[in-house]
């Protein structure tokens, strides 16, 4: 076993053990144990366990997200004061007060990306034991928590007539598998829309306008391209199984952001305001919102009509 074989291993048990005790339980409900809908329903019920267990760190994310487009003013100025000193005293001056404020800030630019960094090994292990399942099924041996008999039959499992552990390019050596070339491709063209559609929603409804003008956000603008165009180029070597996965757990994150950016949205942002008008006009008063630092005064972001200033009447003076 290679050294990245090493560090998934755990992670390949454990994915499989999950997609197991699934599979189990849906066969106990009466599902054939060999369809590939049983074997489907089991992982997408791996994305829900895993998306389930990192609720807690999503909303750590979005804490570190709003925090980060808190700071940018304070970041644009620090920029500006070492503008131009290349020296190292500056450059460690300079980060020693990013610190500070990413600390002030309670956040940090990596903390934002946390659930998709903890998502990947668990990815990559599902990759690893849905590519290998074939050959397993060949040679008669187990992967992970799937018994010789379970990658068997997950093997010879199919949706629509596609092998779950086929992939796009691979269905093109031999005899041409057409059922695999369309379900992949509507897989991919869900894959990669979905992801673009959360992206898009959180960048239209859930940024302030201070936050759409920074350059954390010209940065965000070219990643809502290149991610699903990578990730749609990555999906043709994807087996279908990976696709159902990501697409599921695409999915998953669309509605946990619809929900977010309707209940609990960015301060200042357009939802934000979308927030504080219905609850106006159900009469409610108003709420913090997650993200914003204690002690900060809750701020009504409805526009209040406007009331023509009364001026005030001169005192007539008594005559002498």
């Amino acid at each position: 076993m290679d050294f990245f074989g090493t560090i998934l291993f755990p992670f390949r048990w454990l994915v499989s053990w999950i997609m197991v005790m699934f599979h189990e339980g849906f066969t106990f409900l009466g599902m054939d144990p060999e369809s590939g809908w049983t074997w489907t329903l089991s992982i997408i019920g791996l994305v829900v366990v895993i998306r389930a267990a990192l609720i807690p760190v999503f909303v750590k994310q979005i804490k570190a997200q709003r925090g980060m487009q808190a700071l940018q003013p304070d970041l644009r100025k620090l920029q500006q004061k070492y503008k131009g000193k290349t020296d190292q005293l500056s450059r460690q001056a300079m980060t020693q007060e990013q610190m500070a404020l990413y600390k002030k800030h309670g956040t940090n630019p990596f903390a934002a990306c946390l659930p998709i960094l903890i998502q990947m090994p668990f990815f990559f292990a599902l990759f690893t034991v849905l590519n290998g399942i074939s050959k397993a099924s060949r040679e008669g041996e187990e992967i992970g928590a799937l018994s010789p008999d379970a990658v068997r039959e997950f093997d010879d499992a199919t949706i629509f007539g596609a092998p779950l552990s086929s992939t796009f390019l691979g269905s093109f050596g031999g005899n041409i598998n057409l059922s695999v070339i369309i379900l992949s491709v509507l897989m991919i063209i869900a894959m990669t829309a979905s992801q673009f559609i959360t992206q898009k929603q959180i960048m239209a409804k859930n940024m302030s306008e201070e936050a759409m003008q920074s350059p954390f956000m010209r940065q965000q603008k070219i990643m809502l391209y290149i991610l699903p165009l990578v990730f749609g180029i990555g999906g043709i070597n994807f087996p279908i199984g990976v696709l159902i996965y990501w697409t599921t757990t695409n999915i998953w994150t669309m509605a946990q952001q619809f929900y977010v950016i309707r209940r609990m949205p960015t301060p200042g942002s357009p939802a934000a305001k979308a927030l504080a008008e219905r609850r106006a006009k159900k009469g409610l008063p108003a709420v913090p919102l997650l993200g914003e630092r204690k002690g900060e005064p809750v701020v009504e972001t409805v526009a209040q009509p406007r009331v023509q200033r009364v001026q005030p009447q001169r005192k007539k003076r008594k005559k002498k």
